[in-house]
């Protein structure tokens, strides 16, 4: 084989490297935007599970008022109420909320699920679920709102 044949061997080889980078650059673009697509499908569907909880919660304990959370952390919902706690000795103020929400896709591709609960100025819990977006599965999720909802009710109707 001569140079010439050599040459124009090394261009179509270079060229075949350049059209496989800009496919695989292509796809991982695809890739990415299908996850995010992925994870808003997710997030609406778990956003409306938290607050259809959190509103059954709030009509069990009156003075809970639900609100949305669309911000910077994520999307969701919380129940909160300022209580007033008598005693002998005082009157004291006190705080009760629980907020669930989703926060915003991010490069690490995992949907996550996070809780804040405190009742009368002490923080019960605060926690997090997620899972890898391929691999996430809305039952688990659906659970983990449940099972963090009625914690918080049997503690505070233990507290109150």
């Amino acid at each position: 084989m001569d140079f010439q044949q050599r040459l124009q061997k090394a261009i179509e080889r270079g060229q075949r490297a350049n059209v496989a980078k800009t496919r695989a650059e292509l796809d991982r673009v695809l890739n990415e935007k299908e996850l995010q697509r992925h994870h808003t499908q997710y997030r609406l569907e778990l956003c409306e599970r938290i607050e259809l909880c959190l509103k059954q919660l709030a009509d069990q304990f009156p003075g809970f008022q639900l609100e949305n959370i669309v911000d910077e952390r994520g999307w969701g919902a919380a129940i909160s109420r300022d209580d007033l706690l008598l005693n002998l000795a005082a009157r004291t103020a006190g705080f009760s909320r629980l907020e669930m929400f989703i926060p915003p896709f991010s490069s690490s591709h995992v949907l996550e699920l996070s809780a804040k609960a405190t009742i009368q100025n002490r923080e019960i819990f605060n926690r997090s679920q997620y899972q890898r977006l391929p691999e996430v599965d809305l039952t688990s999720f659906s659970e983990m709102i449940n099972n963090w909802a009625l914690e918080f009710a049997e503690q505070y109707a233990a507290k109150s």
